[in-house]
Protein backbone atom coordinates (compact mmCIF):
# COMPACT_ATOMS: atom_id res chain seq x y z
CA UNK A 1 0.00 0.00 0.00
CA UNK A 2 2.85 2.32 0.85
CA UNK A 3 4.48 1.60 -2.51
CA UNK A 4 1.22 2.41 -4.30
CA UNK A 5 0.95 5.73 -2.46
CA UNK A 6 4.54 6.54 -3.36
CA UNK A 7 3.91 5.81 -7.05
CA UNK A 8 0.70 7.85 -6.93
CA UNK A 9 2.55 10.80 -5.39
CA UNK A 10 5.23 10.65 -8.08
CA UNK A 11 2.64 10.41 -10.83
CA UNK A 12 0.72 13.36 -9.39
CA UNK A 13 3.92 15.41 -9.28
CA UNK A 14 4.72 14.60 -12.91
CA UNK A 15 1.17 15.49 -14.01
CA UNK A 16 1.44 18.79 -12.15
CA UNK A 17 4.78 19.56 -13.84
CA UNK A 18 3.31 18.71 -17.24
CA UNK A 19 0.28 20.92 -16.61
CA UNK A 20 2.41 23.89 -15.54
CA UNK A 21 4.68 23.62 -18.58
CA UNK A 22 1.75 23.34 -20.99
CA UNK A 23 0.01 26.30 -19.36
CA UNK A 24 3.10 28.52 -19.61
CA UNK A 25 3.71 27.44 -23.20
CA UNK A 26 0.09 28.07 -24.21
CA UNK A 27 0.21 31.53 -22.64
CA UNK A 28 3.43 32.44 -24.43
CA UNK A 29 2.33 31.11 -27.83
CA UNK A 30 -1.12 32.73 -27.54
CA UNK A 31 0.31 36.19 -26.90
CA UNK A 32 3.13 35.89 -29.47
CA UNK A 33 0.74 34.70 -32.20
CA UNK A 34 -1.71 37.54 -31.66
CA UNK A 35 0.95 40.22 -31.39
CA UNK A 36 2.60 39.09 -34.65
CA UNK A 37 1.86 41.29 -37.68
CA UNK A 38 -0.76 39.99 -40.09
CA UNK A 39 -4.49 39.73 -40.61
CA UNK A 40 -6.19 36.56 -39.27
CA UNK A 41 -9.35 37.46 -41.21
CA UNK A 42 -7.53 36.55 -44.41
CA UNK A 43 -7.20 32.97 -43.18
CA UNK A 44 -10.96 32.76 -42.62
CA UNK A 45 -12.30 34.80 -45.56
CA UNK A 46 -9.42 34.51 -48.02
CA UNK A 47 -9.07 37.23 -50.65
CA UNK A 48 -12.67 38.24 -49.97
CA UNK A 49 -11.47 40.27 -46.99
CA UNK A 50 -10.17 42.90 -49.44
CA UNK A 51 -13.72 43.53 -50.67
CA UNK A 52 -15.13 43.92 -47.17
CA UNK A 53 -15.91 47.36 -45.79
CA UNK A 54 -14.52 48.54 -42.48
CA UNK A 55 -17.85 47.86 -40.77
CA UNK A 56 -17.94 44.34 -42.19
CA UNK A 57 -14.40 43.67 -41.02
CA UNK A 58 -15.27 44.86 -37.51
CA UNK A 59 -18.33 42.63 -37.54
CA UNK A 60 -16.20 39.66 -38.68
CA UNK A 61 -13.68 40.31 -35.90
CA UNK A 62 -16.51 40.36 -33.38
CA UNK A 63 -17.84 37.08 -34.76
CA UNK A 64 -14.45 35.41 -34.34
CA UNK A 65 -13.79 37.07 -30.97
CA UNK A 66 -10.76 38.99 -32.25
CA UNK A 67 -11.99 42.40 -31.10
CA UNK A 68 -11.58 41.67 -27.40
CA UNK A 69 -8.44 42.25 -25.31
CA UNK A 70 -5.83 39.51 -25.60
CA UNK A 71 -6.16 38.39 -21.99
CA UNK A 72 -9.93 38.00 -22.45
CA UNK A 73 -9.38 36.00 -25.63
CA UNK A 74 -6.93 33.77 -23.80
CA UNK A 75 -9.32 33.23 -20.91
CA UNK A 76 -12.11 32.22 -23.29
CA UNK A 77 -9.80 29.91 -25.22
CA UNK A 78 -8.49 28.31 -22.02
CA UNK A 79 -12.00 27.71 -20.69
CA UNK A 80 -12.98 26.04 -23.95
CA UNK A 81 -9.74 24.00 -24.09
CA UNK A 82 -10.29 22.64 -20.58
CA UNK A 83 -13.67 21.36 -21.70
CA UNK A 84 -12.23 19.82 -24.87
CA UNK A 85 -13.29 22.59 -27.25
CA UNK A 86 -10.23 24.02 -29.00
CA UNK A 87 -12.22 26.09 -31.48
CA UNK A 88 -12.38 25.94 -35.25
CA UNK A 89 -9.60 26.36 -37.75
CA UNK A 90 -9.90 29.70 -39.54
CA UNK A 91 -8.43 28.26 -42.71
CA UNK A 92 -10.22 24.89 -42.90
CA UNK A 93 -13.55 25.96 -41.30
CA UNK A 94 -13.53 22.74 -39.25
CA UNK A 95 -12.92 21.80 -35.66
CA UNK A 96 -9.16 21.84 -34.98
CA UNK A 97 -9.16 18.29 -33.65
CA UNK A 98 -10.85 17.07 -36.84
CA UNK A 99 -8.20 18.75 -39.01
CA UNK A 100 -5.35 17.25 -36.98
CA UNK A 101 -7.07 13.87 -36.73
CA UNK A 102 -6.98 13.46 -40.49
CA UNK A 103 -3.22 14.07 -40.79
CA UNK A 104 -1.42 13.07 -37.60
CA UNK A 105 -1.02 9.47 -38.82
CA UNK A 106 1.17 10.68 -41.70
CA UNK A 107 3.53 12.46 -39.32
CA UNK A 108 3.54 9.49 -36.94
CA UNK A 109 4.47 7.16 -39.81
CA UNK A 110 7.27 9.36 -41.18
CA UNK A 111 8.64 10.46 -37.80
CA UNK A 112 8.34 7.01 -36.23
CA UNK A 113 10.13 5.22 -39.06
CA UNK A 114 12.89 7.85 -39.19
CA UNK A 115 13.34 7.61 -35.41
CA UNK A 116 13.62 3.82 -35.42
CA UNK A 117 15.92 3.70 -38.47
CA UNK A 118 18.13 6.49 -37.11
CA UNK A 119 18.82 4.80 -33.79
CA UNK A 120 19.05 1.30 -35.20
CA UNK A 121 21.69 2.39 -37.70
CA UNK A 122 23.37 4.69 -35.16
CA UNK A 123 23.71 1.80 -32.71
CA UNK A 124 25.15 -0.52 -35.36
CA UNK A 125 27.59 2.10 -36.66
CA UNK A 126 28.55 3.19 -33.14
CA UNK A 127 29.32 -0.39 -32.08
CA UNK A 128 31.25 -1.03 -35.29
CA UNK A 129 33.47 2.04 -34.79
CA UNK A 130 33.86 1.51 -31.04
CA UNK A 131 35.51 -1.84 -31.78
CA UNK A 132 37.86 -0.16 -34.27
CA UNK A 133 39.11 2.90 -32.42
CA UNK A 134 41.37 5.21 -34.47
CA UNK A 135 40.80 3.14 -37.61
CA UNK A 136 39.89 4.66 -40.97
CA UNK A 137 36.19 3.93 -40.39
CA UNK A 138 36.32 5.50 -36.94
CA UNK A 139 37.90 8.69 -38.25
CA UNK A 140 35.45 8.79 -41.16
CA UNK A 141 32.53 8.65 -38.70
CA UNK A 142 33.88 11.69 -36.87
CA UNK A 143 34.18 13.67 -40.09
CA UNK A 144 30.73 12.67 -41.34
CA UNK A 145 29.06 13.52 -38.05
CA UNK A 146 30.64 16.98 -38.08
CA UNK A 147 29.88 17.76 -41.74
CA UNK A 148 26.37 16.33 -42.09
CA UNK A 149 25.14 17.75 -38.77
CA UNK A 150 26.05 21.21 -40.10
CA UNK A 151 24.14 20.82 -43.39
CA UNK A 152 20.48 21.96 -43.22
CA UNK A 153 18.03 19.15 -43.87
CA UNK A 154 16.08 21.23 -46.40
CA UNK A 155 19.24 21.61 -48.51
CA UNK A 156 19.77 17.83 -48.56
CA UNK A 157 16.07 17.41 -49.45
CA UNK A 158 16.31 19.81 -52.40
CA UNK A 159 19.46 18.07 -53.62
CA UNK A 160 17.80 14.64 -53.54
CA UNK A 161 14.68 15.99 -55.27
CA UNK A 162 16.84 17.46 -58.04
CA UNK A 163 18.76 14.20 -58.47
CA UNK A 164 16.15 11.46 -58.08
CA UNK A 165 12.94 13.27 -59.11
CA UNK A 166 13.92 15.90 -61.67
CA UNK A 167 16.99 14.43 -63.37
CA UNK A 168 16.43 10.67 -63.02
CA UNK A 169 12.65 10.62 -62.56
CA UNK A 170 12.86 7.59 -60.26
CA UNK A 171 11.03 8.84 -57.17
CA UNK A 172 8.16 11.27 -56.50
CA UNK A 173 9.16 14.71 -55.32
CA UNK A 174 6.38 15.18 -52.79
CA UNK A 175 3.08 14.13 -51.30
CA UNK A 176 2.12 11.01 -49.37
CA UNK A 177 0.64 9.12 -52.35
CA UNK A 178 -0.19 9.66 -56.00
CA UNK A 179 -3.17 11.97 -56.68
CA UNK A 180 -6.21 9.89 -57.48
CA UNK A 181 -4.47 6.70 -56.42
CA UNK A 182 -5.65 4.27 -53.84
CA UNK A 183 -2.94 5.19 -51.37
CA UNK A 184 -1.83 1.57 -50.97
CA UNK A 185 1.14 0.56 -48.86
CA UNK A 186 3.48 0.31 -51.85
CA UNK A 187 2.50 3.79 -53.04
CA UNK A 188 3.00 5.18 -49.54
CA UNK A 189 6.36 3.46 -49.24
CA UNK A 190 7.65 4.94 -52.51
CA UNK A 191 6.67 8.44 -51.36
CA UNK A 192 8.43 7.89 -48.02
CA UNK A 193 11.83 7.00 -49.50
CA UNK A 194 13.17 10.52 -50.05
CA UNK A 195 11.82 12.09 -46.81
CA UNK A 196 13.11 9.14 -44.77
CA UNK A 197 16.51 9.34 -46.45
CA UNK A 198 16.81 13.04 -45.63
CA UNK A 199 15.85 12.54 -41.99
CA UNK A 200 18.13 9.56 -41.44
CA UNK A 201 21.12 11.16 -43.18
CA UNK A 202 20.65 14.33 -41.16
CA UNK A 203 20.74 12.57 -37.78
CA UNK A 204 22.27 9.10 -37.89
CA UNK A 205 25.94 10.09 -38.07
CA UNK A 206 25.69 12.52 -35.16
CA UNK A 207 24.01 10.01 -32.86
CA UNK A 208 26.32 7.21 -34.02
CA UNK A 209 29.28 9.36 -33.02
CA UNK A 210 27.80 9.99 -29.56
CA UNK A 211 27.12 6.28 -29.06
CA UNK A 212 30.63 5.40 -30.25
CA UNK A 213 32.18 7.87 -27.78
CA UNK A 214 30.08 6.52 -24.92
CA UNK A 215 30.97 2.90 -25.69
CA UNK A 216 34.66 3.69 -25.97
CA UNK A 217 34.52 5.44 -22.61
CA UNK A 218 32.80 2.40 -21.13
CA UNK A 219 35.38 0.06 -22.63
CA UNK A 220 38.19 1.82 -20.73
CA UNK A 221 36.71 1.02 -17.32
CA UNK A 222 38.29 -1.46 -14.94
CA UNK A 223 35.60 -4.13 -15.18
CA UNK A 224 36.10 -4.32 -18.95
CA UNK A 225 39.85 -4.77 -18.54
CA UNK A 226 39.15 -7.49 -15.97
CA UNK A 227 36.70 -9.22 -18.34
CA UNK A 228 39.23 -9.12 -21.18
CA UNK A 229 41.91 -10.55 -18.89
CA UNK A 230 39.63 -13.52 -18.20
CA UNK A 231 39.66 -14.36 -21.89
CA UNK A 232 36.39 -12.81 -23.08
CA UNK A 233 36.51 -11.45 -26.62
CA UNK A 234 36.10 -7.77 -27.36
CA UNK A 235 32.74 -8.34 -29.03
CA UNK A 236 31.41 -10.30 -26.07
CA UNK A 237 32.48 -7.57 -23.64
CA UNK A 238 30.96 -4.87 -25.84
CA UNK A 239 27.58 -6.51 -26.33
CA UNK A 240 27.21 -8.20 -22.94
CA UNK A 241 28.64 -5.54 -20.63
CA UNK A 242 29.38 -2.18 -22.28
CA UNK A 243 25.99 -1.88 -23.95
CA UNK A 244 24.24 -2.85 -20.72
CA UNK A 245 26.28 -0.31 -18.75
CA UNK A 246 25.50 2.40 -21.31
CA UNK A 247 21.78 1.65 -21.44
CA UNK A 248 20.66 4.57 -19.20
CA UNK A 249 22.73 6.94 -21.34
CA UNK A 250 21.27 5.53 -24.56
CA UNK A 251 17.71 5.89 -23.26
CA UNK A 252 18.42 9.48 -22.21
CA UNK A 253 19.94 10.19 -25.61
CA UNK A 254 16.91 8.75 -27.41
CA UNK A 255 14.55 10.86 -25.29
CA UNK A 256 16.54 14.05 -25.77
CA UNK A 257 16.57 13.43 -29.52
CA UNK A 258 12.75 13.46 -29.78
CA UNK A 259 12.40 17.26 -30.32
CA UNK A 260 15.40 17.21 -32.67
CA UNK A 261 14.01 14.49 -34.92
CA UNK A 262 10.42 15.76 -34.63
CA UNK A 263 11.51 19.26 -35.64
CA UNK A 264 13.39 17.80 -38.59
CA UNK A 265 10.28 15.86 -39.57
CA UNK A 266 8.21 19.05 -39.60
CA UNK A 267 10.73 20.79 -41.87
CA UNK A 268 11.03 17.85 -44.25
CA UNK A 269 7.24 17.60 -44.50
CA UNK A 270 7.06 21.15 -45.77
CA UNK A 271 9.87 20.69 -48.31
CA UNK A 272 8.25 17.53 -49.74
CA UNK A 273 4.66 18.89 -49.47
CA UNK A 274 3.94 15.92 -47.24
CA UNK A 275 0.49 16.22 -45.63
CA UNK A 276 1.27 16.11 -41.92
CA UNK A 277 1.50 18.18 -38.77
CA UNK A 278 4.62 19.99 -39.97
CA UNK A 279 2.81 21.35 -43.01
CA UNK A 280 -0.15 22.30 -40.79
CA UNK A 281 2.18 24.16 -38.39
CA UNK A 282 3.68 26.17 -41.22
CA UNK A 283 0.31 27.05 -42.73
CA UNK A 284 -1.30 27.92 -39.39
CA UNK A 285 1.58 30.28 -38.54
CA UNK A 286 1.63 31.80 -42.02
CA UNK A 287 -2.12 32.46 -42.18
CA UNK A 288 -2.58 33.31 -38.47
CA UNK A 289 -4.82 30.34 -37.85
CA UNK A 290 -4.59 30.89 -34.10
CA UNK A 291 -6.67 28.00 -32.82
CA UNK A 292 -4.97 25.40 -34.99
CA UNK A 293 -1.52 26.77 -34.12
CA UNK A 294 -2.28 26.50 -30.41
CA UNK A 295 -3.43 22.88 -30.64
CA UNK A 296 -0.42 21.86 -32.76
CA UNK A 297 2.02 23.56 -30.39
CA UNK A 298 0.51 22.01 -27.29
CA UNK A 299 0.26 18.57 -28.91
CA UNK A 300 3.93 18.69 -29.91
CA UNK A 301 5.00 19.93 -26.47
CA UNK A 302 2.90 17.28 -24.73
CA UNK A 303 4.52 14.51 -26.77
CA UNK A 304 8.07 15.80 -26.18
CA UNK A 305 7.63 16.32 -22.42
CA UNK A 306 5.96 12.94 -21.90
CA UNK A 307 8.80 11.21 -23.78
CA UNK A 308 11.34 12.96 -21.55
CA UNK A 309 9.48 11.98 -18.39
CA UNK A 310 9.08 8.38 -19.50
CA UNK A 311 12.76 8.08 -20.39
CA UNK A 312 13.76 9.62 -17.07
CA UNK A 313 11.61 7.12 -15.18
CA UNK A 314 13.10 4.20 -17.14
CA UNK A 315 16.66 5.47 -16.64
CA UNK A 316 16.13 5.88 -12.89
CA UNK A 317 14.77 2.38 -12.78
CA UNK A 318 17.86 1.02 -14.53
CA UNK A 319 20.33 3.17 -12.61
CA UNK A 320 19.37 4.59 -9.17
CA UNK A 321 22.24 7.10 -9.43
CA UNK A 322 20.07 9.17 -11.81
CA UNK A 323 17.30 9.73 -9.25
CA UNK A 324 18.65 13.15 -8.38
CA UNK A 325 17.41 14.62 -11.69
CA UNK A 326 15.03 17.56 -11.46
CA UNK A 327 12.03 18.30 -13.65
CA UNK A 328 11.92 16.43 -16.91
CA UNK A 329 15.60 16.90 -17.67
CA UNK A 330 18.44 14.48 -17.07
CA UNK A 331 21.54 14.44 -14.98
CA UNK A 332 24.75 13.65 -16.75
CA UNK A 333 25.31 9.93 -16.56
CA UNK A 334 28.74 9.11 -15.26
Amino acid sequence: MEQVLKWGKRLGKKILELTIWLFLLSLMVFYMARLAPGDPLRAYYGDGVERMSTAQQLQAEEKLGLNRPIYVQYGLWLRGALSGNFGISFQYKQDCTAVIGSLWQNTALLGGLSYLLTFLLALLIGCFCAMREDSLWDKLLGKLSMVLSAIPSFWIALLLILLFSVNLGLLPSGGAYDPGGGGGWLDRLVHLILPLTVLVLGHVWYYAYLIRCRLQEEMRKDYVIFALSKGLSGKAVLYRHCLRGSLPYLISLMALSVPHILGGTYIVEKVFSYPGLGTLCFESAKYHDYNLLMVLTLLTAFFVIVCHMAAQAISQRLDPRMKGGKGFGFRTYE
